[in-house]
């Protein structure tokens, strides 16, 4: 039987390897986390919520302290960890390595609060479970003294059904009596303006909306706010936590901006459906049907093999580099432009790949129980994400440009 990176094995490519910076991710744990996913996903995608056990899994992975600062007891991670992290699990279940990628992405934005503002969150331990809705701003934040109201409605709110603080950015409304509809920013209102607010998630509520074709466990619901005090200590303009900035004595990672490997990090689940798919896939093509030799004896499927399995190897090289090249240069703009382009590249390669796996597969890639199927729509569903288009990606690395497009990266020169 052909291995296509099963939990028991963890696999990686020896070219560029991820540089660890940091606390890591305990291996160990990690796996335990993508089993307990994968006996769980398909239940999953049924009740689209994960499994409270599943969470658990997640949190002792140490998911949610992965990039919280030392000093509230986190790991300070770096990308690479996380990128790989997120991959495997979502080898078995790739909503839950959505959320446990988003859990740990979250933390690194909260770590921009103000000092005391992170001591509410992490001041009793570092395995808070943070959602967030940063993009679009939506809903309005009005200043009044000591901080600011919140009101308004945001879509797709991953993971927040299990988490307990919610980061929220919204427009400031200077005016007190400027009415807002849910889900909608006031007209003229600036973006430069917007406010990321933390609120706890008793203060939320959550509306069952999440009816999506794929990563259907997230459940990435709406959420609604109204009228909620936010203090000072619990908001931040939405600029400076998506910027680079300088922290001494911070992991590279948590100084690094937004854009630097969040391209990646939302790529890897796709990577980990899309291994998913091929391990279902092989199973079928080598099993003997009745009175009939096993598919993989056909030189077309022969070839279906190697092509997808060779562009899913090739996706994993891509994103083991660009969290080489996030940890080791957190702040270069090439590495933040290569890293757009490879994400949104690796998203549309891994479509096609999974695309051929489930064209080719036979009647059983296309019920309802078929992992193949399931990972089909998993990973057509991580390309459609706004962070994974390629025309922005393109836009940014052509503006960066210049005779540098084809050398090397110095992370890559030995």
């Amino acid at each position: 039987m052909l291995d296509h990176a099963e939990p028991q094995k963890r696999q990686r490519s020896g070219l560029s390897r991820p540089e660890r910076t940091g606390g890591g991710l305990a291996e160990d744990a990690v796996l335990r986390a993508a089993r307990a996913a994968g006996c769980a996903a398909r239940a999953a995608d049924r009740d689209r919520r994960l499994a409270p056990e599943v969470v658990t899994a997640l949190k002792e992975a140490g998911v949610a302290r992965h990039f919280v600062p030392r000093r509230w007891g986190g790991h300070d991670g770096g990308f690479a960890d996380l990128i790989s992290a997120t991959a495997l699990i979502a080898g078995q279940c790739p909503s839950a390595a959505w959320c446990g990628m988003l859990w740990a992405a979250n933390g690194r934005y909260a770590a921009r609060l103000p000092e005391e503002g992170q001591r509410e969150l992490w001041g009793k331990g570092p395995d808070t479970l943070i959602a967030a809705a940063l993009a679009p701003p939506a809903g309005a934040a009005r200043p009044v003294p000591g901080g600011w109201l919140l009101e308004g409605r945001w879509d797709c709110v991953s993971g927040v059904d299990f988490s307990h603080w919610v980061l929220l950015a919204a427009p400031v409304v200077d005016t007190p009596d400027t009415p807002v509809a849910a889900g909608a920013a006031p007209a003229g209102a600036a973006r430069a303006a917007a406010r990321v607010l933390a609120v706890p998630r008793s203060e939320v509520r959550v509306h069952d909306t999440w009816r999506s074709t794929g990563l259907r466990g997230t459940g990435s619901n709406s959420v609604e706010v109204r009228g909620v005090f936010v203090p000072d200590r619990r908001a931040c303009p939405l600029g400076h936590m998506l910027a680079a900035v300088a922290e001494p004595g911070a992991s590279p990672a948590r100084q690094a901006p937004a854009h630097l490997a969040g391209g990646p990090m939302f790529c890897a689940p796709a990577l980990g459906a899309a291994r998913l798919a091929l391990r279902s896939w092989t199973r079928w093509a080598t099993t003997p049907a009745a009175g009939r030799p096993a598919a993989l004896g056909d030189p077309a499927v022969q070839r279906v093999l190697a092509r997808s399995a060779g562009e899913i190897d090739a996706v994993a090289l891509l994103l083991d580099r660009a969290g080489a090249g996030a940890d080791a240069e957190p702040t270069a703009a090439h590495v933040e432009a290569v890293n757009r382009r490879d994400a949104a590249v690796a998203a549309e390669v891994l479509v096609e790949a999974v695309e051929r796996l489930f064209r080719t597969g036979g009647v059983h890639a296309r019920d309802d129980t078929s992992e193949v199927q399931r990972a089909w729509r998993d990973t057509h569903t991580v390309a459609a994400h706004g962070a994974l288009r390629l025309d922005a990606a393109a836009g940014a690395y052509a503006e960066w440009g210049g005779s540098a497009w084809s050398a090397p990266a110095p992370w890559e020169v030995r």
